[in-house]
């Protein structure tokens, strides 16, 4: 027993040199776009002034979820500037947004496939395990093979490692919309397209909104992991931190991490329950509205 061995990373490293020798165009395309796309808002957000960055966010955040938010965003924004860790946050938010934005490109409609199929599901439901049970470190590996060093294999790592949650949330919100309320759509005479547009996704938007805050804290733990590899932002300086052993530098960047992961975080999850945010500036434009509406119906009805 003890001379039987699998050669499973020989055999692995075969088909990862073949792809690279005879897909390298492929490569270099997924290369040019992500590093296009990174660059792109990664210098739209350094070029900006902080300040104008600054109330963008917290407009972002009080127009979502309350004032009490903005403020708290400016404040913590600003105290991010005042530690030098401006520029890094910046290109690890471009990061986060890209990687997001590309995972719940595909996750979403993955999800949907996995929801109204079931071989579909459970051949996708193995490929989901398998990608969330592999260590973070372990998909910088390939990436770093097909990608070489920098921002392009945390990119890539990022969004393989953020799109799992997606994928289930979304699967589980459709198979979670009430079959009663489905049947009244057939009844009605809505095809399965009009009834997963009309029915299903609206229902199952919370917990799809559920399913985009996962991926959206995913890919922040791995950017910061990216740093490993060459990838600009706080996970760089985390890095750095550790390999010089420098605790002020290794304090700045972690609190920066968690500025930006609540910040995310608590925008996020206001997008899914709007309701559940009375002080927010939707909410309470809408409340006006209705107030105004009802004065005035009531207007109308002594008149």
């Amino acid at each position: 027993m003890e001379n039987i061995r699998i050669p499973v990373g020989a055999w692995v490293d075969v088909v990862f040199d073949w792809l690279k020798e005879n897909l390298a165009w492929f490569f270099d395309f997924i290369t040019f776009i992500f590093t296009f796309l990174i660059d792109a808002l990664t210098n739209v957000l350094v070029d900006l002034h902080p300040l104008v960055i600054m109330i963008l966010l917290a407009l972002i955040g009080w127009v979502l979820r309350s004032w009490q938010m903005a403020v708290g965003s400016l404040i913590t924004l600003f105290f991010i500037l005042t530690m030098d860790q401006w520029v890094s946050s910046m290109e690890t938010l471009a990061l986060i947004i890209i990687a997001a934005v590309i995972a719940i490109i595909i996750a979403i409609p993955v999800g949907i496939l996995a929801a109204r199929n079931d071989t579909a599901s459970a051949i996708i439901r193995p490929i989901l395990d398998f990608m969330q049970t592999m260590p973070a470190f372990v998909y910088l590996i390939p990436a770093v093979t097909f990608f070489s060093i920098g921002v392009v294999p945390g990119l890539v790592s990022t969004v393989i490692f953020a799109l799992p949650p997606g994928v289930r949330f979304t699967e589980l919100g459709i198979r979670g919309v009430d079959s009663e309320t489905v049947e009244a759509g057939q009844s009605f005479g809505a095809n399965p397209r009009q009834i997963l547009r009309g029915v299903q996704l609206p229902l199952a938007t919370p917990t799809i909104m559920a399913g985009i805050n996962q991926v959206i804290m995913l890919a922040l733990a791995m950017a910061v992991i990216a740093g490993f590899v060459g990838a600009d932002g706080l996970g760089k300086n985390v890095v750095e931190a550790v390999a010089t052993q420098n605790l002020p530098l290794g304090v700045e960047s972690g609190l920066g991490v968690v500025i930006i992961a609540v910040y995310l975080d608590r925008v996020t999850a206001a997008l899914g329950n709007a309701k559940e945010y009375p002080n927010s500036l939707i909410a309470t434009l809408r409340n006006r509205n209705a107030k105004a509406k009802a004065a005035g119906a009531k207007a109308d009805a002594n008149a």
